[in-house]
């Protein structure tokens, strides 16, 4: 009897590490963690949340917003959907913490020129905002469509609040250094330039060229200031090779 009870407790306590083990490793699983050589690997905090998000990010530019699902990007970042749910509840909250990862600001150059500023601006805008514009025009359509915005209410979202625009910081020192005379500008026009780039990015799914860069600012933006474009100033910085 005693030999009986002695190889009971034995099951008993080798199924209870068993099952001990087996709640470790889902909750490794959980928390997106990897077991190796019998060691655990997990990942917390930040690390688990950019592997998410890189995750998001390939998921929506591969299947769009109808394929950005919590079981897709889960299954992508090797972790599992209450991870995600626990961070973001809505799928709406997931893309805006993915678009906000991608959406990197651009330096606003300063030149000492409005023209030049202005021109440089929208290379740089052009060079590294064109693929992301033209992806969320494609892949968020559905997205628009079932919540009822546009891309310039999202794009307003992705903005910091209270935040000047890049033309803003460029029409502000041309003030300062008295290109222009202090007085006020409707933001329809000092923030005209960029609008144009993104209408021409949109409507025409190519690459601006530079000749449409250059004039939407000497043919359009500066007469709207009253600053001559190309009669008086300098010719504009070639873009890089």
């Amino acid at each position: 009897m005693n030999l009986k009870r002695e190889r009971i407790a034995g099951e008993r306590g080798a199924t209870g590490a068993t099952g001990a083990t087996g709640a470790q490793e889902a909750g490794r699983r959980a928390d997106g963690g990897a077991t190796r050589g019998g060691g655990a690997s997990r990942r917390r905090g930040p690390e688990l949340e950019n592997a998410i998000l890189d995750a998001a990010w390939d998921v929506l530019v591969e299947h769009g917003y109808p394929g950005f699902t919590y079981e897709a990007v889960a299954a992508r970042a090797g972790t599992s959907r209450p991870v995600l749910y626990r961070r973001w509840p809505q799928r709406e909250d997931l893309l805006l913490a993915t678009l906000t990862k991608f959406w990197q600001p651009i330096a606003v150059p300063d030149t000492g020129s409005l023209r030049d500023d202005a021109i440089s601006f929208l290379r740089n805008a052009h060079a590294g905002r064109a693929h992301m514009i033209t992806m969320m025009s494609v892949q968020l359509v559905d997205y628009f469509r079932d919540t009822s915005t546009s891309f310039s209410e999202l794009r307003e979202a992705l903005l910091t609040p209270g935040r000047a625009t890049a033309f803003e910081i460029i029409v502000g020192r041309a003030v300062d250094r008295g290109e222009l005379p202090d007085v006020p500008r409707s933001s329809r026009v000092v923030n005209l330039p960029f609008d144009l780039l993104r209408h021409d990015m949109l409507l025409t799914m190519r690459a601006v060229s530079d000749e449409s860069i250059v004039e939407i600012v000497d043919e359009v933006w500066l007469p709207l200031l009253g600053v001559p474009g190309t009669q008086s100033a300098s010719p504009p910085p070639a873009p890089p090779a």
